[in-house]
């Protein structure tokens, strides 16, 4: 557990954002909303700030590796604002023309159509920017309670491997998935209640390197996990705190989940078993034969009954498999 700074007199919302660093797979980005920045931790132990940049009332944070960037929302300002990940230096922001912000809360990556998605929370809305230069392409969605309207949505996360948006829709308190490639709604789940499958006032969402949902349910005071169909899988009990923000690790199998002033570090497998540890470097510098292997193993898997068990194992379980060998 991450504790950044005695408290004193603080606010209950004082941590919120969370972003790994998927390159360097030892440090955690930490928005800290009344210090005014997003702190760089380390994950050995002990957890120790590396760097301090400061924001004016940061809400979230997002990596941008392929640009060396850092994308934060601004509360106060009512915008996103571009730093460099290298320099910790300022670069621009974005949130003037007719698509202003009001109290933009989560950014998503999509890595696939080079766009930025912003959680655009008191416009009712979500925006859907370019990677670049942050210039607006189209938004989705109004105020309103029906499929595609939402009604204050406060986090978002993309699953690049079915093109998908994921969105808490917090006042409707249930999630929303919409394609991402135009923003078309393609469904929900979720209700009103403490029962599992039920929310109350979601906030942030992530997804897993297997699919998995897991959404902060805040006023339940606990993480829970949905399938990508959006089937409930179990949940987390934050010990009656509220989580705020969350992320995961796919390199160390890691989530993190800010409540109040903490910011909580546990293994999935303590939670969700069976999570699969991706090891991107393993695979890119694997060997031709490895390599081959897998290839191989992939044409089989397509050839073979879907009712087979070879159909289940996943190309990374395989790097891992042979890995050994």
């Amino acid at each position: 557990m991450i504790n950044p700074e005695p408290l004193g007199q603080s606010s209950e919302f004082r941590i919120k954002g969370l972003a790994f660093d998927g390159a360097k797979r030892d440090c955690l980005f930490v928005v800290d909303s009344l210090a005014g920045c997003v702190r760089v931790y380390s994950l050995t132990e002990p957890p120790r700030v590396l760097d301090s940049i400061p924001c004016a009332e940061p809400s979230s944070v997002t990596l941008d590796h392929e640009r060396q960037r850092l994308l934060v929302t601004s509360s106060s300002r009512c915008a996103v604002a571009v730093y460099s990940l290298v320099e910790r230096a300022f670069l621009f922001e974005f949130s003037t023309g007719m698509a202003r912000f009001a109290d933009p809360r989560q950014t998503a990556l999509d890595h696939t159509h080079d766009r930025i998605i912003v959680a655009d929370t008191s416009n009712h809305r979500l925006q859907v920017r370019n990677a670049s230069d942050g210039s607006f392409l189209f938004s989705v969605g109004k105020h309103g309670y029906r499929s595609g309207h939402f009604s204050e949505p406060a986090g978002v996360a993309i699953d690049h491997d079915r093109h998908r948006i994921i969105v808490t829709d917090s006042n409707n308190h249930r999630v929303q998935v919409l394609s991402s490639i135009d923003g078309s709604f393609l469904f929900e789940f979720g209700s009103k209640g403490n029962q599992p499958c039920q929310l109350k006032h979601p906030q942030a969402t992530c997804v897993d390197n297997q699919g998995r949902i897991i959404v902060a349910d805040f006023f339940n005071h606990r993480l829970q996990s949905f399938t990508h169909e959006g089937h409930h899988i179990s949940s987390f009990d934050c010990g009656g705190a509220a989580p705020f923000g969350v992320a995961f690790d796919e390199h160390r199998g890691l989530i993190a989940f800010s409540t109040g002033h903490r910011v909580h570090v546990i293994g999935a497998n303590q939670w969700l078993a069976d999570t699969f540890t991706w090891r991107v470097d393993r695979h890119r510098y694997a060997p031709s034969w490895m390599k081959q292997a897998v290839s191989t193993m992939t044409m089989i898997r397509s050839l073979v009954d879907e009712c087979s068990a070879m159909p289940m194992i996943p190309n990374e379980l395989l790097f891992e498999i042979f890995s050994f060998l």
